[in-house]
């Protein structure tokens, strides 16, 4: 999802950073947009090198750098508002159209005036008028000025137009007065935006162990057994989970991947090291996602060198390994989730029930291999969801994080119903 943040020229512009990055860990991309007077106290580099996307700053080119910048500033800001103008005139409405939230933080009192009587003399105000996305808008000002009553009546205007206000707050302000007019806390306006958006918090108290990718068998010391796993499923899972207010230990067997910001990780090779992990972490955690494609066997010894290659037959033992989810079934706490993966290419419904009843988890995830974007390494799944009371609830071919937010919807519902009714529905015999 894309937010547009709009930075006007007051001195709590450089908060605006902050909030920049906030908004970047609950995984949305953020386009920056900055008025001539915020460039006065933060330069545009500043947003662009944090959000990894040019700087808008104005509607048109400019032949000369802002007021007060430096020589190297004013070359920096020239090419950076040159950019999106020479790509198309009409760049606003572009921009206006792209964005899920347009956020403006801090708002000062000349540009709430300019949004209430629809005057668009800057990129910011225009994106404004042109957007039907949802507005945020946290004003900071000197008291006198947020007191004023031209001041409240444009916002009154504003909220009588759907804009959400998140009131200043009181304190000490830059100008030496003390009171309402300091912008409000970075937390707030990022919960405003992701209220706006329909971004759930629903797994704050909850931390997750999430398991994902292959693992790696060795045969000698240059070979090994192994899967297709890409381990796109695991991270989707751990990145929903982060987004969603989890705290998130991700056991990652060998992938190409990643990771989702603020995600704990710990990489593994083998299935006996990715079950050492999980179950040395067991009892911290609250729920566990076994997404991992575990290697079901491995070679009966590890030949000490390389095996080098000749024309007879090469037979190897192979004997099970571990299996984690049983062993996760033993050491349980009560009131503890686990969600097991069954990856089937025949009788999917049985074969997933039988392992969720042998394993003894509160939910089963099943695919059919055989599917077309059902399988290994692609973007996509088609997934059945299976519980211990007998339902089941399939869905259509969807992308992986659509996948696992679906799964983090059930367990979820299923803490609302344990809070509600004290009954821990897990076959725990």
């Amino acid at each position: 999802m894309r937010v547009g943040l709009g930075v006007t020229g007051g001195i709590a512009a450089y908060k605006a950073a902050e909030l920049l990055r906030c908004l970047q860990e609950d995984g949305l991309e953020v386009q920056v947009i900055m008025t001539r007077a915020a460039r006065e106290f933060v330069t545009p580099l500043t947003f662009e090198a944090l959000s990894g996307h040019k700087v808008i700053t104005d509607l048109f080119p400019s032949s000369a750098p802002g007021a007060g910048a430096t020589a190297a500033e004013g070359n920096a800001q020239e090419k950076i508002q040159a950019e999106p103008n020479t790509e198309s005139a009409i760049e606003h409405i572009a921009v206006a159209q792209s964005i899920e939230a347009l956020v403006i933080a801090p708002a000062t009192a000349d540009v709430l005036a300019k949004m209430a009587h629809g005057l668009a003399d800057d990129f910011l105000t225009t994106v404004y008028l042109a957007t039907r996305a949802p507005v945020i808008v946290a004003p900071a000002m000197n008291i006198n000025m947020w007191r004023h009553e031209a001041t409240q009546a444009n916002i009154a205007i504003l909220r009588q137009r759907g804009v959400k206000i998140i009131e200043p707050e009181s304190g000490y302000l830059a100008c030496g007065m003390t009171g309402a007019g300091r912008l409000a806390a970075i937390e707030n306006i990022a919960r405003a935006v992701r209220e706006t958006l329909g971004m759930r918090r629903d797994l704050e108290n909850e931390t997750l162990l999430v398991t994902a990718g292959p693992t790696y068998e060795p045969i000698d010391l240059v070979r090994h057994l192994s899967n297709r796993s890409s381990g796109k499923m695991g991270y989707a899972l751990a990145e929903a989970a982060r987004r969603r207010g989890a705290r998130v230990l991700l056991v990652s067997g060998p992938t190409h991947l990643v990771p989702p910001q603020g995600v704990e990780v710990e990489r593994v090779k083998t299935s006996d090291e990715m079950a050492d992990a999980v179950l040395n972490r067991l009892a911290t955690v609250s729920i566990v996602i076994m997404a991992a494609a575990v290697a079901d066997y491995q070679p009966a010894s590890v030949i000490q060198g390389k095996i080098k290659k000749n024309s007879r037959p090469l037979s190897l033992e192979l004997k099970p390994t571990r299996d984690i989810l049983a062993e996760i079934a033993e050491r349980r706490q009560p009131r503890q989730l686990v969600v097991g993966f069954a990856a089937e290419s025949d009788h999917l419904l049985e074969n997933a029930a039988e392992k969720m009843r042998a394993k003894r988890t509160d939910l089963m995830v099943a695919n059919d291999i055989t599917q077309e974007g059902a399988g290994f390494d692609g973007d996509t799944n088609i997934i059945t969801l299976l519980f211990p009371d007998g339902r089941a609830k399939s869905f259509e071919k969807m992308s992986k994080f659509q996948a696992a937010n679906h799964v983090l919807d059930e367990l979820v519902e299923l803490r609302k119903t344990v809070a509600q009714t004290g009954i821990f529905t897990s076959p725990q015999s």
